[in-house]
């Protein structure tokens, strides 16, 4: 088994691997196929190579139902950058998550077989392993790539065994972790890059007309969905959190997926109907987000997305680590009982320090954040 590189080494990797290559026609594929937060935790050390190394040519393969991170139109995927698609050259598309449920359909395996066919025909050098999953190292061996980057320490152990270059990451946030992992494509330490989402003038201007129709009013999103229950704050204490916002003059908008309108209502009933309860597609919600003043939630992909956008946020962790994967990059105040226990068990019973946190505190901190934003 290949030995995972040391700090000085990693700055070289190009330049052993690739002498003599034109950066111009040098082509990178990221490969990080989700959850939402991780795919928006891996963009900035996209953007910081894309700003390090504006010649590289760059593409990404990801889960269908987040390409809209990286892609406003599907009919963009493949087509020049631009303001739609701002950061990658191409965006290549999968569904492992459906393939995996229908391995024994020869429609599966057709569907598997066009996507790495394109993929294939990129004639990519380097495969950047940004998720440490078996399932994205297989993706990275079979796009054809000679140089296959990943971490030492993946999170699916095996996952090292397709890699031809093991990177041993550095820093605690997994955003610092990937921007180390790109590093060994830049050949130099990469600093944080903002990162860039599509702007798809029909989509912004649907947000407007949404700003519009609260009166222009600077508005808060609160979150209370998460990717599994224990990460859950109570649908009573957001409400609590709704009432108090709407008295100090803010609109209050309840952002939820396709499976959690029963959440969001409950929301919107604890808060006196003072909250409203928005159903957006990604797109929508990168729109709307950027008009926030403030967003309040959990340890869940909007909650990143706040982040990165720079709004304030008030995030509320229980299970999960905040110096691991809390928001970064922006003004924020982190809440978490030292009742909470790490666990990552996806476990849905309810994290009994998560719940202690009173809705006072969130307000406190909430009214701390806006102060700081008023000047």
């Amino acid at each position: 088994m290949k030995q995972p590189l040391a700090q000085s080494d990693q700055h070289t990797l190009v330049q052993e691997q690739l002498a003599g290559a034109d950066p111009a026609t040098l082509r990178v594929l990221v490969v990080r196929l989700s959850a939402m937060g991780d795919v928006i935790h891996g963009i900035p050390a996209l953007a910081a190579l894309r700003r390090e190394r504006p010649n590289l040519q760059i593409g990404w393969l990801v889960e269908e139902r987040w390409a809209e991170l990286l892609c406003a139109h599907p009919f963009e995927r493949l087509q020049p950058r631009s303001e739609l698609k701002p950061l990658v050259d191409w965006l290549h598309i999968s569904n492992f998550k459906d393939w995996r449920k229908g391995l024994s359909s020869g429609a599966t395996w057709g569907h598997m077989q066009t996507c790495m066919r394109e993929v294939r025909a990129m004639k990519y050098d380097i495969a950047l392993d940004l998720q440490g999953a078996i399932r994205s190292a297989m993706a990275a061996r079979l796009s054809g790539a000679k140089t296959r980057i990943g971490p030492a320490a993946p999170r699916e152990g095996p996952a090292r065994l397709f890699y031809t270059r093991s990177v041993a990451t550095q820093g605690t946030h997994v955003i610092e972790q990937a921007m180390s992992l790109a590093s060994a494509v830049a050949g130099e330490e990469l600093t944080y890059e903002p990162p860039a989402f599509p702007q798809d003038p029909a989509t912004e201007a649907w947000a407007d007309r949404f700003h519009l129709s609260v009166g222009w009013k600077p508005f808060a999103v609160v979150n209370p969905g998460a990717g599994w229950g224990a990460k859950c704050w109570s649908v009573e204490s957001y409400g609590a959190v709704a009432r108090a916002l709407a008295d100090r003059g803010m609109a209050v908008v309840v952002n939820h997926g396709p499976a959690e309108e029963a959440l969001a209502h409950g929301v919107r009933d604890a808060s006196c109907g003072t909250a409203h309860p928005i159903k957006c597609s990604v797109g929508e919600l990168i729109a709307l987000t950027r008009r926030a003043s403030l967003f309040v939630g959990g340890d869940t992909g909007p909650m990143h997305l706040a982040a990165a956008l720079e709004v304030p946020v008030v995030a509320l962790f229980g299970p999960t680590r905040p110096e691991r994967n809390g928001p970064y990059a922006t003004r924020a105040i982190v809440l978490r009982s030292r009742d909470s226990l790490d666990n990552s068990s996806h476990t849905n019973l309810p994290d009994e320090g998560l719940q202690s946190i009173e809705p006072q505190r969130v307000m406190a901190a909430a009214d701390e954040l806006m102060r700081e934003q008023n000047g």
